[in-house]
């Protein structure tokens, strides 16, 4: 697992530090990232942007990133578009059977 330092101001500091005992989480690491899925949960624009961002840094395929997004692959695709990011073509077999299935996965819901 990648760790990564940030600042937080006092206040939040303070309440992080005290989360563990709650005892409604067994450590601030499970709090944030509790709180992360939470606010990706509560906003679409967070999740389609930071599926953008995954894609076009290679990190992702499109399917991965229409399952993130919560859109089916061809939204993704427009959304990619929109926000200025160039698709790759599928590199392989498995990336497509891949995409066809998060498509079939959306299409279900």
């Amino acid at each position: 697992m990648d760790t990564k330092a940030w600042t937080l101001p006092p206040p939040l500091r303070e309440w992080l530090s005290v989360i563990p005992e709650t005892g409604l989480y067994a450590s601030e690491n499970e709090f944030v990232a509790e709180a992360i899925r939470t606010l990706l949960a509560a906003r679409p624009d967070v999740r389609l942007a930071l599926a953008c961002k995954l894609y076009e840094h290679g990190a992702i395929s499109l399917g991965k990133a229409a399952e993130l997004s919560g859109l089916d692959v061809e939204a993704m695709k427009e959304a990619l578009h929109r926000h200025g990011v160039s698709r790759a073509a599928p590199e392989d077999l498995a990336e497509t059977e891949a995409m066809a299935e998060a498509a079939l996965k959306a299409a279900r819901r």
